[in-house]
């Protein structure tokens, strides 16, 4: 059976769901931001610039920008409360309500009566958006913390700002983790774009519907029905009982990775298929895939589980 990315009805568009403007600490105001992802062959993108007081709690309007080939999604990164490092936690939520209600955030560093990092992540998911765990290398942020954002949809596996700034890139050490404990997650990769440095174009989502619209793309989104890059493609991924089958763009490797230690990988030159036994994964409730190209460029399907392929 091909995972629902591969195996929806629709048309893949390619998206940015992290990026900040001028409206918080970015360099460029929200339009030229808008036009540069458009310029650059992206479909649709959503600004998510800080939620704190110090920058008014903005909610980018962009529908100004959106066209009959590109369009936007509002949203921001939401701050409140303290992680066990005693830093302010850093949500991504994308398909915000214009008038979300500001939380009693007024800077980047907790204040003693304001909602905890879990507690604004629920309010976001119950007004409607789409919640992912922000950058979790680069915050320090714990197991025990990430345990407590049971309202995430997804986990930042890739974050391109935080690779380009202090080598700190990735989260997928704390999906994994939180997948073996069973809770139902995806992953995505973003820019986190500010156009301070080369922090953009560089992290993406690949998401799947019948068309290019805010509405639409939430849906596939909070479905799990896309796949996440920096290059590669894929093109299917298929479980049967037996094998995991990828099919993709050229690449180098294709590794399938499931719980504690089990994970398979086969190399070769320019593949564009291939077929990963599922004998090293017995006793894995769950799996995903990544592809690498010969630059090093990833792609990453959600995770599966198996109990639910027939």
């Amino acid at each position: 059976m091909s995972l629902l990315a591969f195996s929806a009805a629709g048309t893949f568009w390619r998206g940015n769901l992290h990026t900040h403007s001028n409206l918080s600490d970015g360099a460029l105001d929200p339009a030229e931001v808008c036009r540069r992802y458009k310029a650059e062959g992206y479909d649709f993108m959503a600004l998510t610039d800080h939620f704190i007081g110090i920058y008014g709690y903005p909610i980018a309007d962009t529908l100004a920008f959106r066209d009959d080939t590109f369009t936007t999604l509002l949203g921001a990164e939401l701050h409140s409360g303290a992680m066990e490092n005693g830093e302010l936690w850093h949500i991504l939520a994308v398909g915000l309500p214009a008038d979300f209600a500001p939380s009693h955030s007024p800077g980047f560093k907790p204040v003693t009566g304001q909602e905890t990092g879990p507690e604004l992540a629920q309010r976001a998911r119950d007004a409607g958006a789409f919640v992912a765990i922000a950058h979790p290398h680069w915050s320090g942020l714990t197991l025990a913390d990430a345990r407590t954002i049971k309202a995430a949809h997804a986990v930042e596996i890739y974050n391109h700002g935080c690779a380009t700034g202090c080598d700190r890139e990735g989260g997928g050490h704390v999906l994994d983790l939180l997948l073996s404990e069973g809770q139902r997650l995806d992953l995505i990769a973003t820019d986190d774009a500010h156009f301070t440095e080369p922090d953009h174009f560089g992290g993406w989502v690949m998401v799947k519907a019948l068309e290019n619209t805010p509405e639409a793309l939430l849906a596939a989104l909070k479905a799990g029905a896309y796949y996440s890059s920096q290059g590669p493609e894929l093109r299917d991924v298929c479980v049967l009982e037996d094998r995991v089958e990828v099919r993709c763009t050229a690449v180098r490797s294709i590794i399938v990775q499931g719980h504690g230690q089990a994970a398979v990988a086969l190399h070769g030159q320019s593949l564009t298929q291939g077929h990963i036994p599922l004998t090293r994964f017995a006793s894995s409730p769950w799996l995903r895939v990544t592809v690498v190209d010969a630059a090093g460029k990833r792609a990453w399907s959600n995770p599966f589980w198996r109990a639910e392929q027939p």
